[in-house]
C-alpha cells in the first residue's frame, strides 16, 4: 500500500495485494462505493451548466450504490442477463463471428491489414446487450462514442476544453436515454415496474451501456492481442490441448480492461496494518492482483488452468462484483475459438494504444496481417 498524490493534488491509498483488495472489496461496511463514479478531474462550472441542460443526472444505481435500493435494481439487471439468457445467445453470436471472421480470412489472404479491434471487438458485447435489454435501434458508432466519452470525462486526466467537450456529447445521449427510460421495454419497463424513478431507470442504463458493452470491447481486443504474442497457448487450442475457458480466465488475470477500482472509508480502521482514516479515498489496483505470487504460481506467464488463475479480481467481488461476469466470459469464449485460428501466421502491425485512464484501457485499434509483409505508413503506431 502507499498514498498517491493525482494530477490536481488528491491523495489516495493505492492497494496492490489480492487479499487486501478483496478484503475491501467484500466489506461495503467499512469500505463504502460512494465514489466509484466520482470524476477524477474535477469537472469545472462551465461542463456543469452543460450537463445540467441536459438534466444529466447520475444517482446511486449499480457500482456506486451502497444503499438500500442496490438490491432490488441489481436483480433486475441480473434477471436481464440470466446465464440461461446469456447462453441461448450463443448461437447467434456463433454465427455472427464466423461470418466476419470468412471475411477477415479472406482479406488477411490477399494481404492486406485488418484491424481486428473494429471488426471483431468494438460492436460485438453491445449487439448482444442490445437482445438481453431490449434497447432500441440506435447507430452503434453514436452507442460506442457516448460510451467512450463518459469513460474519458469520468476517469481521465483532462482540461477544461475536453471537458466542455465530452460533457455536451455525454449530456446529449444522456437525453436519448431518458426518452428510452420513459417508454421502453425489456429492462426499463421491469425498472419502472419495480417502482424505481426515472433518474434510476437512466442511470441504470447509463452504466450498463457503459460498463455492460464498453469494457468486454476492450477485454477482447486485449485478449487477442495477447495471443498474438502466446503462439503455444494458439497452437494448443487449436488441437484441443487447453480449454477455452482456461484461455479467457488466464486473459482476464493478465490483461483485465478495469485497471482499478475506488472506494471510500466510512469510518476510521486499518487496512493491513496502516490506519485509515474515514474518508480516505482508496483505490484499489485489481490488475496487479492478478500478478500477486501469494494467488498464481506464474504470476507474469500466460498459463491457461495454471493454480490461482480463476481467483482474478478483474470481476471485483462481494455486493457489487460485476453483474454482467458470465455475458462477459461467454462472448470472450466465443470469440477465442473463432477468431484465434486467424492468429497463427500474423503479426502485429499496430499494437493497441491506450489514453491516460485511472480505471480503463482504452484500445483505439489493434492491426495485424499476414506475416512477411510491409508495414504502411499511415497504420503504424501514433507514437512509434
Amino acid at each position: 500500500m502507499a498514498v498517491v498524490a493525482d494530477h490536481v493534488g488528491v491523495r489516495h491509498l493505492v492497494v496492490t495485494r489480492h487479499a487486501l483488495v478483496r478484503q475491501v472489496l467484500t466489506d461495503p461496511v467499512t469500505y463504502r462505493p460512494d465514489n466509484a463514479l466520482d470524476a477524477v478531474t474535477p469537472v469545472p462550472v462551465a461542463a456543469l451548466r452543460v450537463l445540467a441542460g441536459h438534466r444529466f443526472r447520475l444517482p446511486p444505481t449499480l457500482a456506486n450504490n451502497g444503499g438500500a435500493s442496490h438490491p432490488g435494481i441489481r436483480a433486475a439487471v441480473a434477471d436481464a442477463l440470466h446465464p440461461a439468457r446469456v447462453d441461448a445467445q450463443r448461437p447467434w453470436l456463433t454465427g455472427l463471428l464466423r461470418r466476419r471472421v470468412a471475411r477477415i480470412a479472406a482479406t488477411l489472404a490477399t494481404g492486406a491489414p485488418v484491424d481486428l479491434h473494429a471488426e471483431v471487438a468494438a460492436d460485438l458485447p453491445l449487439l448482444v446487450l442490445a437482445r438481453l435489454v431490449d434497447l432500441p435501434d440506435a447507430p452503434v458508432e453514436a452507442v460506442k462514442d457516448f460510451a467512450r466519452a463518459a469513460l474519458e470525462l469520468f476517469w481521465a486526466p483532462l482540461d477544461d476544453h475536453r471537458q466542455l467537450a465530452l460533457a455536451a456529447e455525454v449530456g446529449r445521449f444522456h437525453r436519448v436515454l431518458r426518452g428510452f427510460a420513459a417508454t421502453g421495454g425489456g429492462l426499463a419497463a421491469r425498472l419502472r415496474a419495480a417502482g424505481h424513478s426515472p433518474d434510476v431507470v437512466v442511470g441504470a442504463l447509463f452504466f450498463l451501456l457503459v460498463a455492460g458493452q464498453e469494457t468486454t470491447s476492450q477485454f477482447l481486443t486485449l485478449l487477442l492481442h495477447r495471443l498474438t504474442a502466446e503462439p503455444a497457448v494458439v497452437a494448443d487450442l487449436r488441437r484441443g490441448a487447453v480449454e477455452t475457458a482456461d484461455v479467457v480466465e488466464e486473459g482476464l488475470r493478465l490483461e483485465p480492461p478495469i485497471v482499478t477500482w475506488r472506494r471510500v472509508a466510512a469510518v476510521d480502521t486499518t487496512l493491513g496494518g496502516t490506519v485509515v482514516p474515514a474518508g480516505t479515498s482508496i483505490v484499489l489496483w485489481l490488475a496487479r492482483t492478478g500478478r500477486d505470487r501469494a494467488v498464481v504460481d506464474f504470476p507474469d506467464g500466460f498459463h491457461p488452468g495454471q493454480r490461482g488463475s480463476r481467483r482474478h479480481l478483474a470481476f471485483g467481488a462481494g455486493a457489487h462484483r460485476c453483474v454482467g461476469a458470465h455475458l462477459a466470459r461467454m462472448e470472450a469464449g466465443v470469440v477465442v475459438d473463432e477468431v484465434a485460428p486467424l492468429l497463427t501466421g500474423v503479426e502485429v502491425v499496430r499494437p493497441p494504444w491506450y489514453p491516460d485512464n485511472l480505471t480503463f484501457r482504452m484500445p483505439d485499434a489493434f492491426v495485424v496481417r499476414r506475416a512477411g509483409r510491409p508495414v504502411p505508413a499511415q497504420i503504424r503506431p501514433p507514437h512509434a
